[in-house]
């Protein structure tokens, strides 16, 4: 299954660079720090400086 995905990509190089493009453009709209890329919307995954690792008082 491996192989054939690998022997496809390595045929059909239009295909393997928008693939490329696409992880990259998704990897940049959803990174935890702010960009200004005036292109793409930004929409960073909220990461916790310092985690709230107390005690659970209920």
């Amino acid at each position: 299954m491996l192989n054939k995905i690998i022997k496809f990509l390595i045929e059909n190089k239009l295909v393997a660079v928008l693939l490329l493009v696409l992880f990259v453009g998704w990897g940049i709209i959803h990174a935890p720090f702010s960009w200004d890329t005036k292109v793409l919307p930004n929409y960073p995954v909220p990461v916790d400086a310092i985690p709230d690792i107390g005690e659970n008082h209920k």
